[in-house]
């Protein structure tokens, strides 16, 4: 690729996580990199070497992180692609993605680490990381080569949405992942009361007969990840955490000590179990949606900074998956390109702060992989999005540019469309 020409982006609303402003400024960029942030006023006497994109006051912040993003490549091409995954994460501002590794086959060695960032560099759009299987075919049974897959590239471990019912192994996995410096990522779910339920217990799902489980399923399961998180000194990545009773026990292992980091799904922040409505399967997740309740402690959590990371939690399914009756139905939704317009809306509706959400989409999943991006200061990697935070929209989910088209938000209006997502000084996506 031809070096991006230096570029240099006025009358901005600049974002910066890092350091926590949120006003006037501009930014130039060389080379890759963010080579000054001017705030305040625009720089004086600058180089007609300098292309200019005029922001006319939207906001220019770091490019989002989004550490759970599934795709159907390899093996269910039909549902997503890496190059419609990357091309969706770019129009919706989302500048790294890191995959999932259930796939068929699964990412449980170095070979398909490899493999797959390769694959993704060839498509010269958004960055993308692997996440490698903890044990072998996402089976909890047998330890993946977790060493060798960290060598290869894979920035943390998990299973995805099947939990590591063994102790015994989930311990070894934390202990392993902790002598190769990586996290471990599970998700808290006694399986023993969640398989087959397709929504939380309760008086709706009682109503509409669908099969549940009982939201403290999720608790039981996250106390037993803590205390084996406690025990071995490993990072732990509680993956989208949605009840009020597992914030507790979060914040008790916190305040012991614990190094746990939570990730939340702008989903379950936006939704609650009423959007189910009349069986609309495009609600149907997994996690399920919770109650109103659990959803305002999620984004209470999320202001507070106990929540530190949020996720599109990007999951395509093709139409034959999703028009089937609720129960039967995929779970999963996709997310790369709502993610943004659905944290401005969070926001709007009296949210957390803007700062807060941004920070939890950018710096806090930066760090927690050891990447430099998600700030806004000189040196760091010019991955950026500038959004029209005023603009109102409607999500149809038709124009967007993943393969598949189950969205939550279709129809929705939101606010805050996307201009221009520029990856390393370039710019990938620009909106017509």
């Amino acid at each position: 690729m031809a070096a991006p020409r230096p570029t240099a982006f006025l009358n901005a609303r600049l974002v910066d996580p890092e350091s926590g402003y949120d006003g006037p400024g501009a930014l130039l960029v060389e080379g890759g990199l963010i080579a000054e942030a001017v705030r305040g006023v625009d720089p004086e006497n600058l180089s007609d070497d300098f292309a200019v994109v005029d922001c006319g006051g939207a906001m220019l912040a770091p490019g989002l992180v989004d550490l759970r993003v599934k795709t159907g490549e390899p093996g269910a091409e039909p549902k997503e692609t890496l190059k419609s995954a990357t091309r969706a994460a770019a129009a919706g501002g989302v500048t790294s993605i890191v995959l999932q590794p259930d796939t068929d086959p699964t990412i449980d060695e170095p070979a398909m680490v490899d493999f797959l960032m390769r694959r993704a560099r060839d498509l010269e759009l958004v960055h993308v990381y692997v996440a490698g299987a903890a044990t072998r075919g996402c089976e909890g049974k047998r330890i993946s080569e977790l060493g060798l897959m960290r060598e290869a590239g894979a920035v943390y471990f998990t299973d995805a949405d099947r939990p590591i019912v063994d102790s015994k192994v989930f311990g070894r996995v934390l202990t392993y992942a902790k002598g190769f410096g990586a996290a471990v990522a599970h998700r808290p779910a006694d399986p023993w009361l969640t398989t087959g339920a397709a929504a939380t217990s309760g008086e709706l799902a009682g109503r509409l007969g669908l099969p549940s489980a009982p939201a403290v399923a999720e608790r039981i399961m996250l106390e037993r990840d803590l205390l084996m998180a406690e025990q071995t000194g490993g990072q732990l990545i509680v993956d989208q955490i949605t009840t009020a009773g597992s914030l507790e026990s979060l914040q008790r292992a916190k305040a012991r000590g614990v190094k746990a980091t939570a990730t939340a799904s702008i989903n379950h922040l936006s939704f609650n179990e009423l959007d189910i409505g009349d069986y609309r399967t495009f609600y149907r997740l997994d996690p399920p949606l919770r109650t109103e309740a659990d959803r305002q402690a999620l984004l209470e959590a999320v202001g507070s900074g106990l929540v530190e990371v949020l996720v599109s939690a990007h999951t395509p399914a093709p139409a034959e998956d999703k028009r089937l009756p609720f129960a039967e139905a995929a779970p999963g939704a996709i997310g790369l390109q709502t993610l943004l317009p659905a944290m401005i809306a969070l926001h709007l509706d009296d949210g957390p702060p803007l700062l807060d959400l941004v920070r939890a989409a950018t710096l806090a999943p930066a760090r927690l992989i050891g990447l430099a991006a998600g700030r806004l200061t000189r040196g760091a990697p010019a991955d950026l999005v500038l959004c029209d935070v005023e603009a109102p929209f409607v999500i149809n989910a038709e124009d967007l540019a993943s393969k598949s088209k189950n969205s939550p938000f279709d129809r929705r209006r939101l606010q805050g469309q996307v201009r221009r997502t520029v990856v390393g000084g370039r710019t990938v996506f620009e909106a017509a």
